[in-house]
């Protein structure tokens, strides 16, 4: 698969383009008189799209009643605690667009992780209604991207990478120690729609040796992103691109 690759010169260009594209996309679900699912990611360059997104242009243009708001991860913390990816979407996103709450569809970091990932991957399939033994197929997925290759909370050596058959498991961060819930690649990789959202410099490595097919792809979960029957998106900044060659 070839990822489309999209270079901005400012952060702010970048969520303002995804933005635009939510609008278009969304407004072509409720046209059709169907909801549009879309996973959300943590980290400061989502809070950027939310932010975005929350502005009065896009608050009173976009579909809101027919989005449902999903999670990519989430930390294994209380929905009010600092390091919730729930709290900075709800603070950012959802509270500013009175998003009712039977949209809203939330990992819940304060249950047992185990407990937990297998209910989630339940309230997925009862959302979208996948036909019997398919795999849920979310309509857009946000993703980031850590320096060491990450996404979502598929970390370097996370057995989910390769689980064959959850939709949800639990991970841990290497270094913190601390679970989270993620969604697995098998999940992702069946999406219509993926896109990363990386910026600054600190990125640009991970993200040339990524779409160069550096041979350390192999140990970079974000590189076992692609979707099978769908598409694959990079947006970067001008600093996230730094590296790349200008045939990208």
């Amino acid at each position: 698969m070839t990822a489309a690759i999209k270079v901005f010169p400012k952060p702010e260009k970048l969520a303002e383009a995804i933005a635009v594209e939510l609008k278009k996309a969304s407004k072509q679900a409720f046209y059709a008189g169907q909801s549009f699912n879309l996973v959300l990611a943590g980290g400061s360059t989502p809070r950027n799209v939310y932010q975005v997104l929350a502005r009065p242009e896009f608050k009173t243009s976009i579909p809101w009643e027919c989005i449902h708001f999903f999670w990519g991860d989430e930390r294994c913390v209380p929905p009010d605690h600092e390091d919730s990816n729930f709290r900075m979407a709800r603070e950012t996103l959802l509270e500013p667009l009175n998003i009712p709450q039977e949209n809203i569809h939330r990992m819940r970091g304060e249950n047992d992780p185990t407990t937990e990932a297998a209910r989630y991957a339940e309230e997925i399939i009862k959302a979208i209604n996948p036909a019997s033994g398919a795999i849920p197929r979310f309509d857009w997925i946000f993703l980031g991207l850590g320096a060491d290759g990450h996404t979502a909370s598929l970390f370097p050596g996370c057995e989910p990478i390769e689980d064959p058959s959850g939709l949800c498991a639990v991970a841990v961060q290497p270094e913190s120690g601390q679970q989270r819930i993620t969604l697995t690649a098998r999940v992702l990789n069946q999406a219509k729609r993926v896109s990363f959202i990386v910026t600054g410099k600190s990125k640009a490595q991970v993200v040339t040796d990524i779409l160069s097919k550096s041979s350390k792809n192999k140990n970079y979960p974000a590189a076992h992103v692609h979707p099978t029957q769908g598409t694959l998106e990079w947006y970067l900044d001008k600093e996230a691109a730094e590296k790349l060659k200008s045939t990208y």
